[in-house]
């Protein structure tokens, strides 16, 4: 069993930046990929970046890809998203993941979900 929970949310102004973490417990961090996901109201969930075990590899939504930038601190067991240059469609529940089998995160369907912090972008 893993917990995951996000902090770091909240508001900002469009154009600046935000940084969110995830601490996870339970098991090995290293052994599991991470990512983060979203979700606006009355909207499907999606995906945002995910990173390797090792932190070897990344990946990125092409809407995020540029903007915003996904890390790993396994000493730590963190997982961390930096969002810069947000906009007003930014504004969401970001969510952490995390899986044993990266594809599985990268497909949307990761084995443990946090609870989710919210992220909201004025303009």
């Amino acid at each position: 069993q893993v917990q995951l929970v996000e902090s770091g949310g909240g508001l900002v102004q469009a154009g600046g930046s935000l940084r969110l973490s995830c601490a996870a417990s339970g098991r090995l961090f290293s052994n599991y990929a991470m990512g983060w996901f979203r979700q606006a109201p009355g909207k499907e969930r999606e995906f945002v970046a995910a990173i390797s075990r090792s932190g070897d590899s990344t990946y990125y939504a092409d809407t995020m890809k540029g903007r915003f930038t996904i890390s790993r601190d396994n000493a730590k067991n963190t997982v961390y998203l930096q969002m810069n240059s947000l906009k007003s469609e930014d504004t969401c529940v970001y969510y952490c993941a995390a899986d044993q089998v990266p594809i599985k995160l990268r497909l949307g369907r990761p084995d443990y979900w946090g609870q989710g912090t919210q992220v909201t972008v004025s303009s």
